[in-house]
């Protein structure tokens, strides 16, 4: 059965993002260029020109992948009648998930966004909305008495997300893979239990830190 143009053109784009995240990971953002990119899709370099003006287009519509399904995640979640450990547990495992399965976007969100300021600034506005959802996820959560409320909900998403990002900064850095999803599962249950209970052992409560 003979492909439409629209199928064509997915199956192009794909090959063309799959090489952008290899290059952009291994090069850096600023680095690489279009031709490093065309080569490592084995395309023309005219032919990445044809779907995308110039390496920022390419870069900002992978991102854009990235943001879309984690904003519809967090839309699901808040939405939904999980209660807060699931709904949190859900957020990483995304992340998770995503540097299980696709370990160069990790390398990219937390090498050429998350910790790079001239990167990050215009596109700060991707990282306030999903701030701002988990932030209603935790007043939620306080309002159905599961979370302290004597710690304002913005402090417990900062405390939540930047466990969560150095955590998954640490194994990107290291380059350790997530083994499987025994492995997953512990690094998600450990999360939250620290967050939500603390890493004080239980029984000493009052002790000296």
């Amino acid at each position: 059965m003979k492909k439409g143009n629209g199928q064509l053109r997915l199956e192009k784009q794909t090959v063309i993002f799959e090489a952008a995240l290899k290059v952009f990971r291994q090069k850096g953002f600023h680095k690489a260029r279009i031709a490093d990119i065309a080569a490592q899709a084995g395309i023309s370099y005219g032919l990445v020109y044809h779907y995308y003006r110039n390496k920022e287009g390419l870069f900002n519509a992978i991102l854009n992948l990235w943001w879309e399904d984690l904003y519809r995640l967090m839309e699901e979640t808040q939405r939904g009648k999980e209660d807060l450990y699931q709904r949190l547990r859900k957020i990483i495992l995304y992340f998770l998930d995503t540097y299980q399965n696709n370990p160069d976007l990790i390398h990219i969100f937390i090498n050429e966004i998350s910790r790079s300021s001239s990167n990050l600034k215009p596109r700060l506005e991707y990282f306030k909305k999903f701030m701002v959802i988990t932030e209603g996820i935790m007043a939620d959560g306080q309002e159905a008495g599961c979370l302290r409320q004597d710690i304002e909900a913005h402090y417990l998403t900062y405390i939540f997300l930047g466990a969560m990002e150095t955590f998954i900064s640490v194994m990107v850095y290291g380059n350790q893979k997530i083994k499987n999803d025994q492995q997953k599962e512990r690094i998600t249950t450990s999360l939250l239990e620290v967050f939500l209970h603390g890493a004080q052992k239980s029984g000493q409560e009052g002790a000296k830190l």
